[in-house]
């Protein structure tokens, strides 16, 4: 399955010299935990999440005003390949290493999107409830043979 299907397009991004309340406004203004920190033509070259927001700025006392996203970003992080790694793997991923944000790129390496693990857990929902309506079809479908 493509994760762009599932993923935020396009992501909300900011550069490294923006400043914490920029990207901050940004994470508010779009109803998202994270964004991602780019250069150039979107050159993924951080992240920044509510959790860096928590543990890199307000509890040491940084302004977020003067602050920049570059001193305080996570840098190079994890990404999940587009097309080649399927939802489930990506689910996996995640929760192996306590991410809840994970960018996506292309086959060029550029960012394309951005993946929650809260859009993940939306497309797992679905695609159980599907099956789940597919296997109450089948056993309560009566015919010849049946009960």
């Amino acid at each position: 399955m493509d994760l762009l299907k599932i993923a935020r397009v396009p992501p909300i991004v900011v550069s490294p010299q923006d400043t914490v309340r920029t990207a901050v406004n940004r994470m508010v203004d779009a109803g998202v935990g994270a964004v991602a920190v780019v250069e150039g033509e979107n050159e993924l070259v951080g992240i920044f999440t509510e959790r860096d927001l928590l543990t890199r700025v307000v509890h040491p006392g940084r302004s977020v005003d003067e602050t920049r996203i570059d001193e305080v970003m996570t840098r190079n992080p994890h990404v999940a390949p587009a097309m080649e790694m399927e939802a489930s793997e990506a689910f996996e991923f995640m929760t192996d290493k306590h991410f809840r944000h994970l960018p996506v790129v292309d086959e060029n390496g550029k960012l394309v999107g951005m993946l929650s693990v809260r859009h993940l857990m939306h497309r797992i929902v679905e695609v159980l409830s599907r099956e789940l309506e597919s296997l109450n079809a089948y056993i309560g479908a009566d015919g010849i043979g049946g009960d």
